[in-house]
């Protein structure tokens, strides 16, 4: 891909997905430290899928995961979650994948170990790292969601807006729960004025687990609901890969007015799926930035 003479760098915040925690009790400088290198693992992707030098993006990474801690737990789960809300959103995951009867067995809570699986054999992944995946994502996505004025929500979505207030970026590009995050950073805050908003791997859409429980809440009469772009982004633009089970459903344009671009491609393997890399590296990622940069 041919891009322009360097004119200045980019300057990006990126907003990170699940399993991105640095880790409890750390102090003010190792979160930085920690903080630098992502910023610059993001930075080398991007760079990789365009065939440029990292130095041409000035990237920040925006960091929530240390406010987001475990819900109320209830016994007895043995193959499920502990957390009522975690469960309550896996089981509308899993129906939303259209999990077949005999694999939800008939209960009311889908069993984890008989989806995981069902949902292995249908993406052609491996059943292991995807139970470890599933056990991690649905209790920080609940942690997240668990209701509009939950101190963990107000201050993980604040940390994020802070961050691009601070950085004032051209572009924030957010992963998998983090384009949830921001989605509500920047409609909270409409003197954010991104000129891009990438979101890749988002569940944003995901009915009954995360769209209608979005801030601001999505508007019309049910099932014609609609959420819109955050006021002050001049263009969204929206990749999903359909081997990613995550970003379901694939397209956010069906949801979301104000969506310029909703592109579903193929950019990972079935081996590596959802990670931010496979996304950040991609050639629909590349040709979404090029404008940007030169």
């Amino acid at each position: 891909m041919t891009i322009g003479p360097a004119v200045g760098p980019l300057s990006v915040v990126a907003v990170h997905g699940v399993g991105n925690s640095f880790g409890a009790d750390l102090s003010d400088s190792r979160t930085e430290e920690l903080r630098a290198l992502r910023s610059a693992a993001w930075a080398r992707e991007l760079s990789s899928g365009l065939g440029i030098e990292p130095d041409r993006f000035d990237l920040d990474f925006a960091y929530y995961a240390d406010h987001l801690r475990g819900g109320p737990v209830r016994q007895g789960m043995q193959d499920g979650f502990e957390d009522a809300l975690a469960q309550d959103l896996f089981d509308a995951w899993a129906r939303e994948l259209q999990v077949p009867r005999e694999v939800s067995q008939g209960h009311a809570t889908v069993p984890l170990r008989a989806f995981s699986g069902w949902l292995a054999r249908r993406f052609d992944l491996a059943e292991g790292p995807l139970r470890v995946f599933i056990r991690m994502l649905f209790p920080e996505v609940a942690a997240y969601l668990r209701a509009e004025d939950d101190p963990q929500r107000v201050a993980a979505r604040e940390a994020v807006a802070a961050r691009i207030a601070r950085h004032r970026p051209r572009v924030v590009i957010a992963h998998s729960l983090g384009s949830v995050v921001a989605y509500e950073a920047l409609h909270a805050h409409p003197e954010l004025r991104p000129e891009l908003f990438l979101t890749i791997g988002s569940p944003l859409a995901l009915p009954r687990a995360v769209f209608e429980r979005l801030l601001p809440s999505p508007q019309g009469v049910a099932p014609a609901l609609r959420g819109a772009c955050p006021p002050g982004v001049a263009r969204w633009v929206n990749i999903s890969d359909p081997g990613d089970p995550v970003a379901i459903p694939p397209g956010l344009g069906g949801f979301f007015d104000g969506i310029a671009l909703d592109h579903t491609t193929v950019v990972g393997f079935h081996f590596d799926f959802h990670h931010a890399k496979n996304y950040l590296r991609s050639s629909t990622t590349a040709a979404t930035l090029a404008p940007y940069l030169g």
